[in-house]
């Protein structure tokens, strides 16, 4: 007796990205934004979801505060826990930009070789890094958290960019100086370029 439940193939029934974008009137990307901690980049980030959200864009943050209470929080400061947590926001924002959000990383992701793993996971057609570059002198003035101050006395033994390495990109979609322009210039920088790339 013939089934009465006709089973379609697979890629007949899954909604693609492509679909999603025309829902949303905008690409869903990654902007993978890198750099010291203190170097503006959460704040920038905030900045950034606030802007394209008054212009209608479906849009994510994924930073430290909301990875390492949640899906990471199970994990260290070392390089194995940062490479795991970088891996694991990497899977996150493929899952959002999959259905068409914009996601803005913000993660100190001191290595090159972590940031090329996002990038070969998201894939680079959505993948853009966008680097923070803020001295160490001028972050460790900062000092937001007062992690610095920790570092220097030795209280923090593994610390980027002073007891841990960073390494500066060598080819970034975009460069952001916080430490020689204002936040609103560097904002409005990091906007212009957010749109072009989205096609908003």
């Amino acid at each position: 007796m013939k089934s009465k439940v006709e089973i379609y193939p697979m890629k007949d029934t899954l909604v693609q990205k492509s679909d999603k974008e025309k829902l949303t009137n905008h690409k869903g990307m990654v902007f993978w934004m890198f750099g010291l901690s203190g170097s503006g980049k959460s704040t920038l980030a905030r900045a950034l979801e606030r802007k394209l959200y008054n212009d209608g864009v479906f849009c994510k943050v994924l930073d430290g505060d909301n990875i390492r209470s949640g899906i990471s929080n199970n994990l260290d400061f070392g390089i194995e826990g940062r490479d795991e947590n970088n891996r694991r926001v990497a899977e996150v924002s493929k899952l959002f930009i999959e259905n068409g959000t914009v996601v803005i990383c913000s993660l100190i992701s001191p290595m090159i070789e972590i940031r090329e793993n996002a990038k070969d996971i998201i894939g680079s057609e959505n993948f853009r890094e966008v680097y923070i570059n803020t001295s160490f002198e001028e972050c460790a003035r900062r000092d937001t958290k007062g992690l610095y101050k920790k570092a220097l006395s030795g209280e923090i033994q593994y610390f980027t960019g002073y007891t841990a390495p960073f390494q500066e990109p060598t080819d970034p979609f975009l460069v952001i100086d916080t430490e020689n322009e204002t936040i609103d210039d560097c904002l409005e920088l990091l906007y212009d370029q957010v749109k072009k790339e989205i096609k908003l």
